[in-house]
């Protein structure tokens, strides 16, 4: 809009404004909102509200006979929770009114609200206010929502079968469904059912499943779908605030307990919404606005343990004293207790880093989601690396009674007692982790045969492709099994688990060292699925290495948190190009049962199936159905970018589909990219589709 054409513009509002009855406040908001509509809606909607091919017109009589007898309210809401597409949350919440004056102004001025009733947004409505489809679709969705059932202690411990309730489904973070009538025999015939275009956001997304209602959050906002038919049933939006970073923050997955939904927002806050409305019920700030300056984030999934919701803190790079977990109340959401990743003095580990104070101990994040035993009343977590290896590989100048430099609880898994989020017990993974290789990932609990009886274990494995399996109760050792894509350890104790680091991949100032895997890991976020009745562990994995060089950091910079190790991607020695690995492993045997390699490194977490499937996705947007056999793919379809996520399945009046989110946002997705540079990330947005059986 010319400035002679936006001054006759405001002209013609200052003159209806007082006809409004709008108060001083309106009076400021509408010229602010018309400059917000020019940033921000005047491409898709037109610069004078007119429409455009991509959005269409914000006043005239089509505009005003949608919206004459509906609340102001209504439009509020459709304004925040689908403007601007793609963005939501973008957008201030101040500024969001701001538009909406703007916009009711021009209304005004061009004469449609002049016969505007008490209540409505803009007039007599044309459209009969007992329309029967639009009644009938309303009652649909309102029963779909009012047929949940609550979700108490026993649901969580036992889901339905057909649920997905939490981001692994079951507390024991296995990634399996007792599902069976998607199979090996009829794999063939999965065709789409329907898919949903989400807000943007970098991925690694997990959705639930209660009841038949699909429960989905991305980009800021949170959704509940209808399971069966993908139909809209409410939508919460949560303004960002400014400064917070778009994005910062995005949990992998939600949890629900009694009617609540919970939710992590991008400016590090726990919400939990009214499971059959979307309402608010409580917003609870976990970190303080004052941390972002360090790095700290929501990053990984919340869990809810007997009435407290627990979820830890990640990144902390340059946040003094580290990352923690917090658990909080599910009714108010109010702290109840809070676990520090990195130990303090005087507290079990307090004394293994390297003499420095506390405000020197940096890192430890939790980047994924706990698992539970509601047997043992504990909870697991697994705890990252450090962001300041300094701390851990050069002497503190000046500094007296300098101590071990394992740096607990890095690269740790931890089990806590969940009312209290005190420590049961620690075992770390592996000892002053300096290459970045974190035991951070998802904690699965199943058991197993040892020495001819069966226990309660632990499985997990750090970026190195290395898994370790501990006794449940107590952390102990059990076993270990590398998959043998790696060059860091050179040996395991058989009895203590304690790693022997290669000679050869120690850092030396200023010599290059070729180590396996890089920084971003053999494997990943991409969480590994397990069979429980067959005892086989299913990884995916990248096949990579990188030159690793190390620069000393001064005391100042070691102060600050300064990161003085670099990495350089590079493919292995010899490869043949073939980048993408998934592998069988059998946890009763300790035997790899078969490997599939192909080009196309894998995108997504691993899900398995009581029918005797895998299903996985790559970075070439294709996604598969493995038999876990002998992993063959028996059927394969192409989405609209890469399912960096994790893929779910769930079943409603009695017909099973599969669910998976596709969006190429992620940071390891774009770091896999670049090892087959054919390949190029989709601009598509963010998606959910949903196959299904003939």
């Amino acid at each position: 809009m010319s400035s002679s054409k936006r001054r006759a513009a405001w002209r013609s509002l200052r003159l209806i404004l007082p006809a409004l009855c709008c108060s001083a406040v309106a009076w400021s908001q509408a010229p602010r909102g018309q400059d917000a509509y020019a940033k921000a809606c005047a491409n898709c909607h037109g610069a004078t509200l007119d429409g455009t091919q991509f959005g269409p017109a914000l006043k005239g009589a089509t505009f005003a006979a949608q919206w004459r007898d509906q609340p102001r309210a209504a439009f509020t809401e459709k304004l925040r929770t689908t403007m601007p597409p793609g963005k939501l949350g973008s957008i201030p919440a101040d500024t969001y009114a701001d538009i909406e004056a703007y916009i009711t102004a021009v209304n005004a001025a061009s004469g449609a609200n002049s016969e505007r009733q008490a209540g409505g947004m803009m007039g007599p409505m044309q459209r009969r206010a007992d329309d029967p489809q639009y009644l009938a679709a309303l009652k649909t969705r309102k029963n779909v929502l009012d047929s949940m059932s609550t979700i108490t202690d026993a649901t969580l411990q036992h889901p339905a079968p057909g649920d997905w309730v939490m981001w692994r489904r079951t507390y024991d973070a296995l990634g399996y469904s007792p599902l069976h009538q998607i199979d090996r025999s009829n794999i063939r015939n999965l065709r789409m059912a329907w898919s949903w275009s989400l807000p943007q956001s970098s991925n690694e997304l997990t959705p639930l499943i209660h009841d038949g209602v699909l429960f989905v959050a991305s980009g800021g906002a949170v959704q509940a779908l209808d399971a069966a038919s993908g139909d809209l049933l409410w939508q919460y939006q949560r303004s960002i605030p400014a400064g917070a970073g778009f994005g910062a923050s995005h949990g992998k997955s939600l949890a629900i307990y009694g009617d609540l939904l919970f939710a992590i927002s991008a400016d590090a806050h726990v919400v939990a919404l009214d499971i059959r409305t979307g309402h608010l019920v409580w917003d609870q700030e976990v970190v303080p606005a004052g941390a972002a300056g360090g790095g700290l984030g929501l990053n990984s999934a919340p869990m809810v343990v007997k009435g407290t919701v627990i979820v830890g803190v990640s990144t902390g790079i340059a946040y003094a004293g580290g990352c923690f977990i917090v658990g909080l109340d599910a009714k108010t959401g109010k702290e109840q207790w809070r676990f520090h990743t990195v130990a303090r003095p005087g507290q079990p580990g307090g004394d293994s880093w390297n003499g420095a104070p506390v405000e020197e101990r940096f890192g430890g994040g939790v980047w994924m989601g706990g698992s539970y035993d509601p047997q043992l009343d504990l909870v697991y977590f697994g705890i990252g690396n450090t962001y300041d290896t300094a701390t851990l590989l050069q002497p503190r100048p000046g500094a007296t009674g300098l101590s071990a430099n394992d740096g607990l609880y890095t690269d740790s898994s931890v089990a806590l007692h969940p009312q209290s989020g005190s420590l049961a017990w620690y075992y770390q993974h592996q000892k002053r982790d300096i290459w970045d290789l974190d035991w951070v990932f998802e904690q699965s609990l199943l058991t197993l045969p040892v020495n001819g009886q069966p226990r309660e274990v632990i499985v997990t494995g750090g970026k190195t492709a290395l898994f370790d399996v501990l006794d449940a109760r107590t952390g102990a050792f059990v076993f270990a099994k590398d998959l043998g894509v790696q060059n860091v350890v050179s040996g395991v104790d058989p009895r203590s688990g304690e790693k022997t680091i290669n000679p050869a991949v120690q850092p030396e100032a200023g010599k290059t060292k070729i180590i396996c895997p890089n920084s971003i890991g053999a494997r990943n976020w991409q969480a590994t699925a397990i069979n429980p009745d067959s005892g086989v562990l299913y990884v995916p994995i990248l096949e990579n290495c990188a030159d690793f060089t190390y620069t000393p950091s001064s005391a100042a910079q070691t102060a600050k948190g300064g990161i003085d190790i670099h990495f350089s991607a590079r493919t292995p020695s010899d490869h043949d190009g073939n980048f993408g690995r998934l592998v069988a492993l059998n946890l009763k045997t300790h035997e790899i049962l078969w490997t599939h390699r192909q080009r196309m490194p894998l995108a997504s977490a691993v899900l398995a199936t009581a029918g005797g499937l895998l299903f996985v996705a790559d970075v070439d947007r294709n996604f598969y159905a493995y038999d876990q056999a002998n992993g063959t793919i028996l059927w394969r379809t192409r989405l609209n970018a890469a399912a960096e996520s994790f893929p779910v399945t769930y079943s409603v009046n009695g017909r099973q589909y599969i669910a998976v989110i596709a969006g190429s946002g992620s940071p390891m997705g774009a770091a896999s990219r670049a090892f087959v540079p054919e390949v190029a990330a989709s601009a598509a947005g963010v998606t959910l589709t949903v196959f299904e059986m003939p």
